[in-house]
């Protein structure tokens, strides 16, 4: 395992989308090694340890909820470093370019793209501040506004006497939505006071800050996905998504239970609009990597649900007809970081040698 990676890809973590960050980070690590890469799978426990090991791109290692066997690792810079059982050190390798697969939580947060920042390794995902501010439904909005897009009528609140406040101004039926959790994880609908109640115990359970928003109805939802490449920014073709019941729930995400169209049943101008509204706010904001905007349809006004900067799957199926073609895209994100490293290195970093100047007993308490 010492030596020299062309990709590490990270996964795992501590968050309540743990498992679907596997399903994301092991066909990652293969797409990359089927396109002839060679690939560094690290997975964070749900504990927050991180090993390394080429075995980890193996799915089946993590069946049962069990530990794979793996090294210790932690990156530094340009790389990665491993330790024994013991805690010593077993040697390193050197990682030219990184993927994150990490769904919500610290990794989708902000964490992973700050880790290797920090470690000067070139990151094909989502940056720092994008992440973070994704990564949280408030944040979200805030965002979407001061850029002029549509969102729908919220209340950003932290109890839940502000929750039945905010629920009567808005309008029964609401949306409940813990603010920092995704894959549909603790979203409810409620039809009354009582209902609001019982879903703020659980999204409250889940988080600190909770999203109560007009339920849109009736709605239609679709997805588009987005990257950059060659200064081009490229968008998918526009997916429609169809919920099992009113909303969209795990189960239809991830165990079968809904069902999507590909390309979504729409007019030109509107599946248009949904195209150019999704590269207007990825180029405003500089973003880079894989990145899945979620809009919901009412009538004539279509609204951003949320962004998502690690979409489950990176979004393969948006962006390709196949894993073989998905290799091209993931060849391509590899490249465009590296070479936006390369830029962001050559930039010049002031120097004032005001340490210098300072007296020798300058820092220090009297």
């Amino acid at each position: 395992m010492l030596g020299h990676y062309d990709a590490a890809v990270i996964f795992g973590g501590d968050s309540n989308e743990h498992e679907v960050s596997v399903i994301t980070g092991t066909m990652t690590c293969n797409v990359l090694k089927k396109a002839g890469k060679s690939v560094l799978p690290i997975y964070i426990t749900r504990e927050g340890e991180m090993l390394a090991g080429e075995n980890l791109g193996d799915i089946s290692c993590f069946r049962g909820g069990k530990i794979p066997r793996a090294y210790a690792a932690g990156v530094k810079r340009g790389g990665v470093a491993f330790s024994g059982k013991n805690g010593k050190y077993k040697g390193g390798a050197t990682i030219a370019c990184a993927l994150n697969c990490c769904h919500g939580g610290y990794g989708e947060g902000g964490g992973v793209a700050g880790l290797f920042a920090l470690n000067k390794i070139p990151f094909a995902s989502a940056g720092i501040f994008e992440s973070a501010a994704f990564m949280d439904k408030y944040y979200t909005k805030l965002v979407l506004q001061s850029l002029g897009v549509k969102v729908a009528k919220y209340a950003y609140v932290r109890d839940s006497e502000s929750a039945a406040v905010a629920a009567a101004d808005i309008g029964y039926p609401v949306i409940i939505k813990p603010c920092r959790l995704g894959s549909s994880i603790g979203i409810e609908k409620a039809e009354s006071k009582e209902e609001l109640l019982s879903a703020l115990d659980t999204a409250f359970a889940l988080g600190d800050g909770v999203i109560v928003e007009e339920f849109l109805s009736p709605r239609r939802e679709f997805n588009c996905a987005v990257y950059t490449y060659g200064g081009r920014i490229i968008t998918s073709a526009v997916e429609e998504v169809f919920a099992g019941g009113e909303l969209l729930s795990y189960d239809d995400k991830y165990s079968g239970g809904g069902r999507r169209a590909l390309p979504a049943d729409l007019p030109p101008d509107i599946s248009g609009f949904i195209k150019g509204q999704t590269e207007r706010v990825y180029g405003a904001l500089g973003m880079r990597g894989i990145v899945r905007f979620d809009y919901i349809m009412r009538g004539d006004d279509i609204f951003v649900s949320e962004i998502n900067t690690v979409p489950g799957s990176l979004s393969q199926y948006l962006l390709s007809d196949s894993f073989a073609s998905f290799g091209g895209v993931l060849l391509k994100l590899v490249e465009q970081a590296e070479k936006d490293f390369k830029a962001e290195e050559s930039k010049m970093r002031v120097r004032t040698g005001i340490i210098d100047n300072l007296p020798a007993n300058a820092c220090k308490l009297k």
